[in-house]
């Protein structure tokens, strides 16, 4: 069998691992990635790419005032019986100063979302913005060749697709009929992208998710760092002391014993695409087949199963083990399915979400786990499939679009003929398309409607936080989530329960080394990314809280195996 040496073996090319390569190599160690599938990049690449770490740099630079002490209390309650502070206390030491690194020595540099406000604001601790960054845009031009590797984002969340940007770029898109200046900025943006189509095949103006791994990614071969693509893992190897020592790699040219003098970084990806640990731990999927992920097919929990075999916990009693968020499923041209995750339009004034009784369940503009465990527990009381409906009148569904659906200028029946979209000349006749009860869901909307041409929703109160009013329509008065649904035509897009990554994962220590059944680190092996277990309790308390602990453990991974944390 060939061998090849190195210091440090990461395994899986996401966020997580890449930031645990670039750190090692930035310590002088000898570093390899490897990735199972054809591309890298990961879940991350197809992500929003955002990113929760409380004192961060860009923050500071615009004056946000904030403390770790804050954020702790906020993790304290968002938490609860599953705070664990040594973990905790080194993501709020390590995320700033990840952050201070990247930019200082490597190509990542970062967006502040000044109006990203955590998702329970008012909560003690909370924050109305300044904890989530994203990475700048990104020219992929800048990676050569190796751009042809790089995964490509979500078709779903593309517009034409061309990746969009949040805040006011994404504003721009919304207004291209009603506004010059924005039919002129979107107009640019979409000339650039057919000028990239025509000379390398692919948009090279990357966003979000796919930015940041790229970002990442330059970092990494900047370094002369190898990304192995192709290269699924077999096995872990140990010494006489049960020492992780490197692993069984698959490759193209046959198997290779990869020996890393300092250990692994397990960064595969979690397990969001593993239907029998969905089984196991998704009450919505009882066979594990009813759930919908936007993860690449290739996280498939592998570095789960691979560190249990050598010993290693799994933390399974989370209260939830995924991130929720509400999924549809468009139809693509070649009449397979795609995953649409609904981050912007559950806030727009006049959509609201009803399930098949006809009735409204939840305050559509909370965060998507939120929306997902609300959709969850009225189902269940229900009885019958775990599922649910946005509805808009036509004046919203144009403006703002619905789903997948685009908004005008872009056509949309074609999502009618597929089914995707569904349509009724009023509001009983879309409740027959839905399964609904035709007179509850009248009374539903007549009832919402009464306080809605008020901009109040004394039911759920959607429009109440910070968060909420952030992803609504700021030009919309008084309140920028609230409005009638009253003129038809009626539509409506059925929504099921997927994730954004699962929460349930390696039990580690504050150094991001892996954990055994009896709680003694493993010597050698660390875990970073999905692939641990989440610090945040099975809640979901901010943009970006799967990423940003992702980049800052795999920051403390590397400098603990470098021996730069002592």
């Amino acid at each position: 069998m060939k061998q090849h040496d190195c210091d440090v073996l990461v395994v899986g090319s996401g966020a997580g691992g890449l930031s645990a390569a670039v750190v090692a190599a930035h310590h002088h160690q000898r570093v390899l990635v490897v990735e199972k599938e054809p591309v890298f990049g990961g879940t991350t690449a197809r992500s929003g790419g955002w990113m929760w770490i409380p004192g961060n740099a860009p923050g500071k630079r615009a004056g946000v005032e904030d403390a770790a002490e804050k954020a702790k209390i906020y993790l304290r309650g968002e938490t609860g019986a599953f705070f664990d502070e040594a973990r905790v206390d080194a993501f709020l030491e390590n995320g700033p100063k990840a952050v201070d690194f990247f930019e200082k020595n490597t190509t990542l540099q970062f967006d502040l979302g000044p109006t990203f406000s955590d998702y329970h604001p008012d909560e003690p601790g909370g924050m109305p913005g300044g904890r989530s960054i994203v990475a700048k845009p990104f020219d992929g031009r800048e990676l050569g060749g190796e751009i042809k590797r790089l995964r490509p984002p979500l078709e779903e969340i593309t517009v034409l697709g061309m990746m969009i940007g949040s805040g006011k770029e994404l504003l721009h898109f919304f207004n291209v009929t009603r506004s010059p200046v924005s039919a002129i900025f979107v107009s640019g943006l979409f000339a650039k992208f057919l000028r990239d189509k025509a000379f390398h095949g692919r948009a090279m103006r990357l966003m979000n998710g796919n930015a940041l791994v790229a970002r990442l990614a330059k970092s990494c071969f900047d370094r002369n760092v190898p990304i192995w693509t192709r290269s699924p893992v077999r096995e872990l190897t140990r010494d006489a002391s049960g020492r992780v020592t490197g692993a069984i790699v698959d490759t193209a040219t046959g198997p290779v014993e990869v020996r890393a003098a300092k250990g692994v970084v397990m960064a595969a990806g979690g397990f969001p695409q593993d239907p029998v640990r969905r089984k196991k731990l998704f009450p919505h999927a009882p066979s594990g087949y009813e759930h919908a992920s936007p993860a690449p097919p290739g996280n498939t929990g592998d570095g789960l199963r691979m560190a249990e075999k050598i010993g290693a916990s799994v933390q399974e009693d989370l209260p939830h083990a995924a991130a929720w968020v509400p999924i549809s499923r468009p139809v693509r041209p070649d009449g397979t399915q795609g995953t649409f995750p609904h981050f912007v339009d559950r806030s727009k004034p006049g959509i609201i979400a009803v399930t098949r009784s006809g009735r409204r369940f939840v305050n559509e503009s909370n965060s998507y786990h939120d929306f997902c465990q609300a959709m969850h527990q009225r189902c269940t009381e229900e009885g019958g499939e775990i599922c649910a409906y946005f509805i808009a009148d036509h004046r919203t569904f144009r403006k703002y679009g619905l789903g997948y659906a685009k908004p005008t200028p872009v056509p949309y029946k074609q999502h009618l003929k597929t089914g995707y979209l569904l349509r009724g000349k009023t509001i009983a006749e879309l409740a027959e398309q839905i399964g609904a009860d035709p007179v509850q869901l009248e009374k539903t909307v007549a009832e919402f409607n009464r306080h809605a041409v008020d901009g109040k929703d004394p039911e759920f109160h959607k429009g109440s936080t910070a968060y909420n009013r952030s992803l609504g329509d700021p030009e919309h008065k008084p309140n920028p989530c609230v409005a009638p649904v009253r003129k038809g035509p009626f539509y409506a897009v059925k929504l099921v329960i997927g994730d954004l990554g699962t929460f349930a994962g390696l039990r580690a220590d504050e150094n991001a080394r892996v954990l055994d059944t009896e709680g003694r680190a493993i010597t050698g092996l660390y875990a970073a990314g999905n692939d641990a277990a989440s610090i945040m309790g099975g809640n979901y308390p901010g943009g970006g809280i799967t990423l940003g602990p992702a980049i800052t453990f795999g920051y403390i991974a590397a400098r603990h195996m470098a021996g730069a944390n002592q």
